[in-house]
């Protein structure tokens, strides 16, 4: 029973994660059955010295023995030791404490204890590791942990949240009262209740408030949590996260304000595409009005009672026609010829105009700026911006005041384009018109370029004069930027990339101030519209010119084919059924090479122009047209030699 006893106690120290042996002075094992426990391969078998016991043939470096023995105090050291001669790594580390033992004959000997510490080593170091990479994540992620112990309030951290609240934690007594002195004053009792009715009901919570960072900073933080309880439900330990999302919402803010942006544009441009699908009939339809009303005018005397309301006919399509070019200058369709020249100059030649324009009461103020680049725009563009803003201005003006025109040169980096949505990188010509009136909520500027938006009363304005210079700014590639306060007045600030090409095209025809002729050339006339075709016919013919006309281009190629001497000009319109006035011309100019083309539409398509741009050498005309307009156009290209 007993040797059984004895071999049972012995598997179970060996299973055991430690060991002891008694040692003499020099290092002698007294006995080795006193070795027991889970211990290392020796070096000898059996061993007889205590080094021997860890795989060693000479003691430990520093090997603490003597000291024990000499002041007969414990003492502990870990093994392998750093720079310990030849320690067999299979053996792992382990924790030894020396205890001085004195014998029954006095002698003093060494009781040594020793723990197998390798797999706690392994888990701490694996522990560190993961604590390192718990940091580094939360680091990256922003989002730290914290923990509250109800019973004794105490409040733990994690590195990242003394981080996301900028708080040196030697400085900091944390606790709950502590965290919610961290926070943005207004939102702390949201925070307050939020947690109280977790703790109430069981339920975790999600809640983003801010902090208000020392230097009057704002962050905005993800805050989760959710409590332990004990059996009793008494709360226990409260547990979260909290998150940086700081970034986050100045990025939503952004795409929020893109987004908006976006909508905006697409808004533009659908009634941009309305405007332009509605232009080309409606155009032609005024055309014919004001032709024909034209023509019986003229066989009518001024003093003739019928004369009167001809003319208020005349007036009421006229305007019906600047109201379609408007919807054309907004929706970038407006067909334009542009040059190269100075801002000052045009500006300069409209300062008399628009002191007229606003009115003795207000004070117009004209400040040129020095060394302006020059840019590429039509000068009767120009004139309408000018008109639009300072209409505008005037309108925003109670009684008395001052509206200021200026011009400066600019350059605008990449970094500031980032800052401020719209702006683009370059040189500009910029071109500002400001006054002191009235101002303007954030929510009119929001819609401040909305076609037939409008603060006026009805019938005091259409809603298309900013409309109308959004659209001409954006046809010239330029871009516009509104400053206003409720109060404190309004700056327009339209930016022009200066040109860097050659002048070239810095050639518009001149009116040499003669009185319109006609001639009498051959002219190919097409139109699919008959009440135009009927009308231009009429005209061409009473200023002597010989008409051939055509409904269609496939029966202009015809006719022309037909026709056996020269065709000097062929007048088309743009848009038709099947084939536009440019493929004809294409086709016609093959077979005759020194025909002249003049171009009619109330609509071009981006088939002569793009984005309204007449490309280089196009003639054209903008229905509706006078007849006057007609027969000039006719004759300065006719006059124009190949």
């Amino acid at each position: 029973m007993t040797e059984q006893h004895d071999i049972s106690h012995q598997a179970l120290m060996d299973r055991l994660p430690f060991f002891t042996a008694w040692f003499t002075p020099d290092y002698r094992l007294i006995s080795d059955k006193e070795i027991a426990g889970n211990k290392p391969e020796p070096s000898c078998s059996p061993p007889l010295h205590c080094y021997e016991i860890w795989g060693l043939k000479q003691p430990c470096t520093g090997c603490p023995m003597p000291g024990v023995l000499h002041t007969q105090t414990p003492a502990d050291l870990t093994l392998p030791a750093t720079g310990q001669r030849d320690w067999p790594v299979e053996n792992g580390f382990w924790q030894v404490r020396m205890l001085p033992v004195k014998a029954l004959n006095d002698q003093m000997t060494i009781l040594e204890i020793a723990c197998n510490i390798t797999a706690l080593k392994e888990a701490r170091e694996d522990l560190e590791i993961f604590k390192s990479r718990l940091r580094d994540t939360q680091k990256l992620a922003h989002i730290g942990h914290w923990e509250l112990y109800h019973r004794t309030g105490e409040l733990f951290w994690s590195e990242e949240i003394y981080r996301i609240f900028e708080i040196d934690p030697s400085s900091f007594e944390a606790s709950y009262e502590a965290f919610l002195k961290a926070t943005h004053p207004e939102d702390r009792e949201k925070i307050n209740q939020a947690y109280t009715r977790s703790l109430t009901t069981g339920k975790p919570y999600s809640i983003e408030h801010r902090l208000l960072m020392k230097d009057g900073r704002i962050k905005y933080v993800q805050e989760r949590c959710k409590t332990e309880y004990d059996a009793h439900r008494n709360p226990v330990k409260s547990i979260g996260t909290v998150q940086d999302i700081t970034e986050n919402k100045r990025i939503e803010a952004e795409n929020k304000a893109l987004q908006e942006k976006i909508l905006q544009v697409q808004k533009m441009e659908s009634v941009g595409r309305l405007a332009g699908g509605v232009a080309h009939d409606f155009n032609n339809m005024l055309f014919v009005i004001l032709g024909n009303l034209e023509l019986v005018m003229e066989g009518i005397n001024k003093n003739d009672t019928n004369y009167e309301a001809l003319s208020e006919i005349q007036t009421a399509a006229k305007r019906s026609a600047d109201l379609t070019r408007q919807l054309l200058a907004f929706s970038r369709q407006q067909t334009i010829s542009p040059r190269l020249l100075s801002l000052n100059t045009v500006i300069d030649d409209m300062i008399k105009m628009l002191v007229r324009l606003i009115g003795e009461d207000i004070e117009l103020r004209w400040i040129p700026g020095k060394n302006l680049g020059r840019v590429m725009l039509d000068p009767t563009q120009v004139d309408q911006i000018l008109v639009n803003l300072c209409v505008n201005s005037r309108d925003a003006i109670t009684g008395s005041g001052k509206i200021t025109i200026e011009t400066h040169m600019v350059c605008i980096g990449e970094s500031e384009c980032r800052q401020r949505p719209g702006f683009k990188p370059g040189e500009f010509v910029t071109l500002e018109v400001s006054d002191n009136g009235c101002g303007m909520e954030k929510a009119v500027q929001d819609r401040l370029f909305e076609p037939f938006f409008t603060t006026k009363k009805t019938n005091e304005g259409t809603g298309l004069g900013l409309a109308t210079t959004y659209g001409i700014v954006k046809q010239n590639n330029g871009f516009i930027n509104v400053y206003s306060e409720p109060g404190n007045g309004t700056t327009f600030r339209i930016y022009f990339r200066t040109y860097k090409g050659d002048d070239s095209n810095d050639h518009p025809l001149k009116d040499t101030g003669d009185a319109v002729k006609g001639g009498c050339e051959t002219i190919l006339l097409v139109d699919d519209e008959a009440m135009i075709l009927n009308f231009c016919e009429k005209t061409l013919k009473k200023l002597g010119y010989q008409v051939l006309k055509a409904d269609s281009p496939h029966k202009a190629l015809s006719i022309a084919n037909r026709h056996g001497s020269k065709i000097d000009l062929l007048l088309t319109d743009v848009i038709m059924a099947k084939m536009n006035g440019k493929g004809l011309a294409d086709i016609l100019q093959r077979d005759f090479p020194s025909l002249k083309i003049l171009y009619m539409s109330g609509y071009t398509a981006n088939v002569i122009a793009h984005r309204g741009i007449l490309d280089e050498g196009v003639m054209f005309l903008q229905k509706p047209f006078s007849k006057e307009a007609l027969a000039q156009k006719i004759r300065d290209i006719l006059s124009v030699s190949n």
